[in-house]
């Protein structure tokens, strides 16, 4: 069609298609081309949360796709020992080395931040694959959750002794937490010392926000006072 003179826009609209589609179709020398980018990266399988075990079993020089496959399996593993098989032989065959894709930041975030008790097995083994690799992100963890049990256990004396283990390392993000928290230590130290808090009035503070939020320009003093006292 383009050969005929049409345009890509002219194109799109005969066959009910976007012109980021056309122009895709259009610019591609084969079709394999067209299997690229976003799409290619996102794709999911049944074997990819275990792929980070099977690569450091790998690594360990076990190499039995039938073993290693009842060793997932024990693990929660659903998928077919053929999945299982593939993967080892791309693995045997390939002449680069092939490993499990890196998961999501924001799913790397969440395991960083949950108590270690709480995530699976596999889950555990792929954090642990995720900081092997990134030094920086490993003791990032480390002081995170070393805040996280100041916090939660209330040892707010240790406060010092983690500002300067922040500083030790080559965070700046957390060099800049620090800045702040030794403006205002003393407050800090009380916050995670004392078993009293100032959440629930945090939380009516915003409710009442989100009311005035409702009504900007609706109503007046009255009836907000009125939904403030009977919300």
């Amino acid at each position: 069609m383009l050969d005929a003179g049409h345009s890509r826009r002219s194109i799109g609209r005969q066959l009910q298609m976007t012109h980021r589609t056309v122009t895709s179709l259009a610019d591609a020398a084969r079709p394999e081309d067209l299997f690229h980018g976003q799409w290619q990266y996102n794709r999911t399988s049944a074997l990819d949360d275990y792929k980070p075990y099977l690569d450091e079993r790998w690594n360990e020089g076990a190499t039995n796709d039938w073993k290693l496959w009842e060793e997932i399996v024990s693990l929660g593993f659903k998928g077919s020992y053929g999945i299982v098989s593939a993967y080892i032989r791309k693995k045997r065959t390939s002449p680069r080395p092939v490993t499990a894709q890196p998961p999501p930041p924001r799913l790397v975030t969440r395991w960083i931040l949950s108590r270690p008790e709480s995530l699976t097995e596999i889950e555990q083994l792929q954090l642990k694959a995720v900081l092997t690799n990134c030094p920086e992100l490993d003791a990032l963890t480390g002081h995170v959750r070393s805040f996280a049990t100041m916090l939660t256990e209330r040892h707010g004396e240790r406060l010092p002794e983690w500002l300067d283990a922040v500083r030790q390392d080559d965070l700046p993000s957390l060099h800049t937490l620090a800045a702040g928290i030794d403006r205002d230590r003393d407050a800090v130290t009380a916050g995670l010392t004392l078993p009293w808090s100032s959440g629930v009035v945090e939380g009516h503070v915003n409710r009442i926000k989100m009311l005035k939020r409702q009504m900007f320009g609706r109503a007046g003093f009255q009836l907000l006072r009125k939904r403030v006292l009977l919300s």
